[in-house]
């Protein structure tokens, strides 16, 4: 029987384990010294990023502003006026996410951590899983590697016809419609994450420089050019993205105004430079960061496929 939509999608029970599990995270840092903070929701400037769309809230009597995609600009801000390690759990939006592990407004977990390699932050990462009950030993590999595991070819080196082609038959996409970049995602999503399920939880490193964001670009080993990041997947769903972070302003504002191109061209709206953040950034300690889906985690760790299952109420019970 279907329950009436004015209660909670999540069982009472449920809520009172995900209290208990934030707790939890919260004495994790705690007892590591690492200050808890708290920044604004709502912000002048939102992230540029083609794929995040943030909502917009106009008033007659103020400039626009956004619900935050995520706290990265402020936490950044922080650091580079002498904070120390910080975190927060807080909310975030996106706009267009819904979905069985998607909802527009979600919990996230955000942590720096001044002078950490990305090694030192995936190791924080695993102790924070153990700490909350998850003792598996993780796996990790590179970008290139898990495609040359799962989709049998080489990312950096295939040709744009082949990725596409290639993406194309794995999703009923057209293949001309695709941009290389566009063919990467396609493939991450329909063979290498389904692959990841019956791994457990996997750290894949080392991204094309093409999907950096905020993060610094460097050389593998094989010499090509990838971003410094980590992304971390639990039987195939992604719980958490790292950065070994960008502090070099001229190329931040690059990037910015790359996505802003990219936005005019898919007639997404232009977003405001953060001038503030650019200001910041030669201040900025060398650092890895992180951020984490709250939800997405504990719905995990219970067992459970979907994020209604954990939430009180998701966003089609508001």
């Amino acid at each position: 029987m279907q329950q009436p939509d004015w209660r909670p999608s999540a069982a009472i029970d449920t809520l009172r384990k995900r209290a208990d599990f934030v707790k939890r995270i919260r004495a994790f840092f705690d007892a590591r010294q690492v200050l808890e903070v708290d920044t604004p929701l709502l912000s002048s400037v939102t992230a540029t990023d083609l794929n995040l769309d943030s909502f917009d809230v106009i008033s007659a009597d103020s400039e626009p502003r956004y619900l935050l995609t995520s706290p990265e600009h402020a936490m950044k801000r922080l650091l580079a006026a002498g904070s120390g390690p910080i975190y927060q759990i807080t909310r975030a939006f996106r706009r267009g996410e819904i979905g069985a592990r998607h909802n527009p407004e979600f919990a996230m977990l955000e942590w720096y951590r001044p002078g950490f390699s990305l090694q030192d932050l995936q190791r924080e990462v695993e102790e924070l899983l153990a700490s909350l009950g998850y003792e598996e030993k993780a796996e990790c590999m590179s970008y290139r590697e898990a495609f040359q595991r799962f989709v049998d070819l080489d990312p950096y080196r295939a040709g744009a016809s082949v990725l596409q082609e290639a993406a194309a038959q794995a999703s009923g996409m057209t293949a001309s419609e695709l941009s290389r970049d566009e063919a990467l995602d396609v493939l991450m999503t329909h063979r290498v994450e389904p692959a990841l399920k019956p791994l457990g939880a996997v750290f894949i490193r080392d991204y094309p420089p093409s999907q950096a964001a905020l993060a610094r670009v460097g050389e593998d080993a094989e010499g090509d050019a990838v971003a410094f990041r980590f992304e971390l997947y639990i039987n195939g769903v992604e719980i958490a993205n790292a950065y070994d972070e960008l502090i070099d302003p001229v190329e931040q504002r690059r990037r910015f105004e790359e996505d802003n191109i990219a936005r005019s061209a898919a007639k997404k709206p232009v977003i405001p430079v953060d001038e503030r953040l650019l200001a910041a950034l030669p201040y900025m300690p060398e650092s890895s960061g992180i951020a984490l889906g709250v939800d997405r985690l504990f719905m995990v760790l219970e067992g459970k496929s979907r994020l209604e299952d954990v939430l009180g109420f998701p966003a089609d019970r508001i």
